[in-house]
């Protein structure tokens, strides 16, 4: 807009991924924010999209959904001021956002530098457990938590890498962990080590993982990352399906440099970004190459 401000808009919307409405539009609401906060931006304004049922579904249930939304978008001290509705076989809900950032300060999926060190702010897995949520084969301990982790703004995070100052950085959705730090790496023509031993998962991922509780679009990340992932041969197929899970309003995903990386992990612990990890690190190999270890040997 001028040289101290630049407009960051995004739009992201899901279909239910559990079963309370509220948490549900709480959930849909930081998923959305999450291109923001990746970028550094503070979001402003949201506008609510939704598709709705209206002739199997009480309105009370998607008041309880607008209600979870707009109160996650208040936390992250914006404002929803409008939206738009249609009717629909299943209920959708989601965002528009607008967010502000001074020029100089937006960070990029590109920037990535050989030696930089890779950090994962939120566990994987969340795609695969609230496929077991839809099986009915979750209990609501884990349901719980996997809410818990879904409903939490990455504000606190893209604060802790503004303090610091980052390379890049990325929010870990759809494309799961490692489609992703593909898209990073191939942005910034270099490659990616990632040790499997320091990536945080949710306890409850790997049964499902192995009774093969896995859904469709993380068994697309799989087969659309075969030609630049290179495992270790002692990785599981099961492990490996989630280190690809497509996630919901997951983590970001930081490139830091080395001189700044204990910083940037100490200053995400003091903001309750608890889950944070060093996960790996960027290497100088043929742009969007990842290769995946047993250890962090």
């Amino acid at each position: 807009m001028n040289e101290e401000l630049a407009i960051v808009q995004t739009i992201d919307y899901i279909t239910p991924v559990v079963d309370d409405p509220y948490a549900f539009g709480a959930i849909a609401a930081a998923n959305a924010l999450s291109d923001l906060y990746a970028q550094g931006a503070q979001p402003v304004t949201a506008l609510n999209l939704v598709g709705y049922p209206i002739k199997t579904l009480p309105m009370s249930l998607l008041g309880e959904i607008l209600r979870g939304g707009a109160d996650k978008v208040m936390e992250a001290r914006a404002s929803v001021v409008g939206g738009h509705s249609i009717e629909d076989n299943e209920p959708k809900y989601g965002l528009s956002v607008t967010g502000i950032v001074h020029p100089e300060k937006i960070i990029r999926k590109g920037g990535a530098k050989p030696g930089d060190i890779l950090v994962l702010t939120k566990p994987l897995g969340i795609g695969i457990i609230t496929t077991g949520i839809d099986r009915g084969i979750v209990d609501e301990a884990a349901i719980a938590k996997v809410t818990n982790v879904m409903t939490t703004l990455n504000k606190e995070a893209s604060l802790a890498m503004q303090e610091v100052g980052v390379h890049a950085a990325t929010d870990v959705t759809g494309f799961g962990l490692l489609g992703h730090l593909h898209e990073m790496t191939q942005a910034s023509g270099v490659g990616a080590k990632v040790n499997l031993e320091s990536v945080p998962v949710l306890p409850e991922a790997w049964d499902l993982a192995r009774r093969e509780i896995i859904p469709e679009g993380t068994h697309n990340n799989f087969r659309y990352l075969t030609d630049y992932v290179h495992w270790e041969h002692t990785i599981s197929h099961d492990t490996q399906m989630v280190l690809c899970d497509a996630q919901t309003s997951g983590g970001l995903l930081i490139a830091v440099s080395p001189e700044n990386a204990n910083r940037l992990m100490k200053v995400l612990q003091q903001k309750g970004v608890e889950n944070a990890r060093i996960i790996g690190e960027i290497i100088p190999e043929m742009a969007g190459i990842i290769r995946v270890t047993q250890n962090k040997s």
